[in-house]
């Protein structure tokens, strides 16, 4: 089935329920609610699985501060963390050398680093945003990454040698991102094109029955399927679906 604007689809599920046809979502009341119904629906899918289109490589933003010199800051659109890499290119060095940095737990992380001493020139005695009390290596890119509050990513170590905090320009993540919802007539709902039967079956079984008062047998019969095709369906690259150790923890 190939991709429908919102206006397409309020036109569609109208003309299943033998309502007048619009020209515009806004049009009638009715058509109005239609397209409130495709947007809860479309809300409902995307959080029932993980898309693949919704995964991406980024650079995580650092906080580029001198009392904070390893803390990475999250965008609000990015649900969780799958990974992340950090060149640990030296300046003597022609090529640059991204290496994946390990995840620890808060606890594990902390677990790390309070065991080095404070005294010593090469550890800076930071704390984190939430006050928590941190001591970090300044002479060694880092090896392990943590985040106590679900918005800064924090790295146990920086080389000072090279750049003075942790730099945006030098990781790669891949993260798993929130999508927007454009409630407008010409508006593609952000779906892969195979999912598109689906929407317009969930949100046409939900229409009948709110609006109409009626179960829809049929649809409901289709929708099941298409939500059973879905569910087995590969992605389009690496095998099928994988599940990833996720960083972030609270929202996996």
């Amino acid at each position: 089935m190939a991709k429908m604007t919102l206006l397409e689809i309020v036109q569609d599920i109208l003309s299943d329920m033998d309502s007048d046809n619009v020209n515009s979502i806004s049009d009638t009341v009715e058509a109005q609610q239609v397209a409130q119904i495709i947007k809860t629906t479309y809300r409902e899918i995307i959080d029932s699985r993980e898309w693949p289109h919704l995964k991406k490589i980024v650079q995580i933003d650092s906080v580029s501060s001198g009392s904070y010199p390893t803390h990475m800051i999250l965008d609000e659109d990015i649900r969780y963390v799958n990974w992340i890499k950090y060149d640990k290119a030296l300046a003597t060095d022609t090529r640059k050398k991204y290496i994946d940095i390990q995840y620890l737990e808060p606890k594990d992380f902390l677990d790390e680093i309070m065991g080095r001493n404070e005294d010593n020139s090469n550890v800076d005695s930071i704390t984190d945003y939430g006050g928590t009390y941190l001591l970090i290596v300044n002479d060694e890119h880092p090896t392990y990454w943590t985040s106590f509050d679900d918005e800064h990513i924090v790295f146990d170590s920086y080389n000072s040698d090279v750049d003075s905090t942790i730099t945006t320009a030098k990781n790669q993540a891949e993260v798993y991102q929130e999508t927007s919802w454009t409630h407008t007539d010409g508006a593609y709902p952000n779906l892969p094109e195979k999912a598109f039967s689906y929407l317009l079956s969930e949100s046409k079984s939900v229409c009948f029955e709110k609006l109409k008062q009626v179960a829809n047998a049929k649809e409901e019969q289709r929708s099941r399927r298409q939500r059973t095709y879905l569910a087995r369906e590969k992605w389009r690259t690496n095998g099928g679906i994988k599940y990833p150790n996720y960083g972030r923890t609270g929202k996996k």
